[in-house]
């Protein structure tokens, strides 16, 4: 398996923000020290990442250090450290960007201390992801930190030195929540397990509901153009259409869910007959393996997910307690549909509800989602006019973002109540 990880580069700077030199090569006790201001230490510090409705950025880092102890908590501001991040690209090691990051807050955390930094949509330098021929990589992530003004130790006042940072973990904990796996031979997927101390009830005599996030185009693998890049990481990294589903509200309507989101090799538009049978290999092998309701086996997905959330219900019918395609097309770049008109009449037994947006300009609204409406009877429209969440407006592609946030109502019933309410 291919895996990026932030470089571990070890970063040494001075006390007033020096270039990294070669003392980053030696450990901290031989590193010479300012006059009057005792031996430097080394601080540790790790990446804290949020998945954010537009994608994953690194929105703290956490410094450890024993020489934190005794500083006075009201000496760290904003500005006792100056923040720099290099992004490079995994296929090929190219800048994808080199800035500064801006520290908006400073906090404790027990001995630790956690510096903010600005983020959110279209905050440049933020991201942990590169889109690139087509599919989001994971960055190489290369941060260095300086000590711009001085720390001061209680009572006595004297000053407390960081003269060298290790660059540790990017942390991401709804991320770190899934685990990894794949089947022998097939896809590789991550898997959400809820608690065992979680709720019971009628939906808990038969084991949890499975809920299925199949990705869109950008979070499959890349292996073509002399690529090897299948990461099992952008899967949930680039937004938060798995990570819904294994928060606490969702978990609650659920009563407790597995969430299950496999990972594929390229796109499933590209080969939907190749990988219906391998999306069901991965399936399988959680129903095997774990405490799941096989009556309460929920497919949903986006753009490319949208199309193979269709094709898994019309290659297995009846299997899926409720379908919730987002966002997708039958149709390929020439016009040949994947699925026929009969075969999409055919998926009403199956529970329905279908989101998109109006605005969408990758894939046109009217010409797919609506006509599925259309066509699959009995099935739920959520249309929305845009993309907009929390005063931010998306593009128009982006309406998992609505079904990520329990957003999509019918007669009273928000969509993720309506899902843990279906039943094979």
């Amino acid at each position: 398996m291919r895996t990026t990880l932030p470089r571990r580069s070890l970063l040494t700077t001075g006390a007033v923000g020096a270039a990294v030199g070669a003392t980053a090569l030696l450990p901290a006790a031989a590193q010479a020290a300012p006059p009057g201001r005792g031996t430097a230490s080394q601080a540790r510090f790790d990446l804290g990442a949020e998945v954010l409705d537009g994608g994953e950025q690194v929105v703290t880092l956490t410094l450890r250090s024993p020489a934190l102890a005794p500083v006075d908590r009201e000496s760290l501001t904003v500005d006792t450290f100056a923040v720099h991040v290099r992004a490079t690209s995994p296929l090929d090691g190219a800048l994808a960007y080199e800035q500064d990051r801006v520290v908006t807050a400073v906090r404790w955390s027990g001995r630790d201390a956690v510096l903010e930094l600005e983020h959110g949509q279209d905050v440049a330098g933020a991201s942990t992801l590169l889109y690139t021929s087509g599919r989001n990589v994971r960055l190489d992530l290369e941060y260095t930190i300086t000590q711009a003004a001085p720390l001061r130790k209680r009572g006595s006042g004297a000053e407390v030195e960081l003269g060298s940072f290790v660059q540790g973990e990017l942390v991401s904990p709804e991320v770190d929540a899934f685990t990894h796996h794949q089947v022998d031979g097939g896809l590789k997927y991550r898997l959400f397990t809820p608690s065992s101390k979680g709720p019971k009830g009628a939906g808990r005599r038969k084991g949890r509901a499975l809920v299925v996030w199949l990705h869109g185009g950008g979070e499959g693998g890349l292996l073509t153009g002399g690529h090897d890049y299948y990461d099992n990481e952008t899967t949930l990294r680039a937004n938060r259409g798995a990570l819904g589903f294994a928060t606490d509200e969702a978990q609650e309507a659920f009563g407790g869910a597995y969430v299950l989101a496999p990972q594929s090799t390229s796109a499933w538009m590209q080969d939907g007959d190749g990988f219906a049978p391998q999306i069901q290999a991965v399936i399988d092998e959680v129903v095997a393996r774990e405490d799941i309701d096989e009556d309460r086996i929920h497919v949903l997905g986006c753009s490319n997910g949208g199309f193979m959330t269709l094709k898994m219900v019309a290659e297995q019918p009846g299997r899926f307690a409720s379908q919730v395609p987002i966002c997708g097309a039958v149709s390929g770049p020439e016009g040949t549909y994947h699925l026929s008109d009969d075969t999409l009449r055919s998926l009403a037994e199956t529970p329905t509800w279908l989101v998109a947006a109006a605005n969408d300009d990758t894939i046109d609204a009217e010409a797919n989602t609506v006509r599925f409406h259309e066509l699959i009877e009995d099935s739920i429209l959520s249309l929305y006019p845009t993309v907009e969440w929390d005063g931010v407006e998306y593009p128009g592609h982006w309406s998992w973002i609505y079904v990520a946030r329990n957003d999509p109502q019918h007669e009273g019933m928000r969509i993720w109540d309506w899902m843990a309410a279906q039943q094979r």
